[in-house]
C-alpha cells in the first residue's frame, strides 16, 4: 500500500451575490449592502421638561418696597424685587445634574387692581439717583388711603447640564412667587410754618 496522499479541493467557491439591480455610482448606499436589511434606529434625543425638574427648587424671591411698608396717596411707591441667577444641584433622569435658573420677567399684582410688569427687578431711588417718591419703572401710585397688598411673581428661564456637558435650555418659563408685601397708604397734608416747630411748638402753623 502506498503512502497516503493529501488531496486538494478543486471545487470552486460560490460566486458572490450580484449587486442590486439599481446599484450605480449615484446610489452607493445600495451598492454597499442589502437595502432590505434592517437599519439601526438613531437614539432619540433627551427632552427635558419643566416637570422633570420639579425637585429642583429655586429660592423664593424677595419682595421689597420703599418707603418700607407704607405709601402716600397720589405719590409713587417704589417696588424692588430680589432675584438673581441661581444654580441648584440634584438628580435628573437618574443622573447627577445641575439646573440653572435665570430671572427674565417680574410682575407685581396690587390689590387695588394695578399691574406692573418689568424686565428688571427694579432699583432703589438712591441707586437710580432719584429723589424719594419719584416714579420708576416698577413704582405704583395708590389713589385712595387704606391697607393693600402687592404680590410679586418672577418668571425664570431654566437650563440643565449633566456632569461635563454644556448647558441646555428647557422650553417655557417657571413662575415663582415672593411673599406678599403689605402696604399701608395714607394722606399727608403740608403746612407752611414760619420756623422750626420743634424749637418753637407755639409758632404760626405749628
Amino acid at each position: 500500500m502506498g503512502a497516503p496522499t493529501v488531496g486538494t479541493d478543486t471545487s470552486e467557491s460560490p460566486p458572490p451575490p450580484p449587486p442590486p439591480a439599481n446599484c450605480s455610482p449615484n446610489n452607493l448606499t445600495l451598492c454597499a449592502g442589502d437595502p432590505a436589511a434592517p437599519q439601526e434606529e438613531p437614539a432619540a434625543p433627551i427632552v427635558v421638561t419643566l416637570r422633570d425638574i420639579a425637585s429642583f427648587r429655586p429660592a423664593t424671591p424677595g419682595n421689597g418696597m420703599e418707603p418700607g411698608g407704607w405709601a402716600v396717596v397720589g405719590l409713587p411707591a417704589n417696588f424692588v424685587a430680589a432675584a438673581s441667577v441661581e444654580v441648584v444641584s440634584g438628580t435628573l433622569l437618574g443622573q447627577p445634574a445641575d439646573v440653572r435658573f435665570t430671572p427674565v420677567g417680574y410682575r407685581w399684582s396690587h390689590s387695588d387692581g394695578g399691574i406692573v410688569e418689568s424686565g428688571s427687578p427694579g432699583a432703589t431711588w438712591d441707586a437710580l439717583g432719584q429723589r424719594e417718591f419719584s416714579p420708576t419703572p416698577t413704582s405704583h401710585v395708590y389713589v385712595a388711603p387704606g391697607e393693600y397688598t402687592a404680590e410679586l411673581e418672577v418668571a425664570l428661564r431654566a437650563e440643565y447640564r449633566f456632569a461635563g456637558s454644556p448647558w441646555r435650555s428647557i422650553a417655557g418659563t417657571l413662575a415663582v412667587t415672593g411673599p406678599p408685601q403689605r402696604v399701608l397708604v395714607g394722606e399727608f397734608d403740608t403746612v407752611l410754618t414760619r420756623g422750626d416747630c420743634i424749637a418753637d411748638p407755639s409758632g404760626p402753623g405749628c
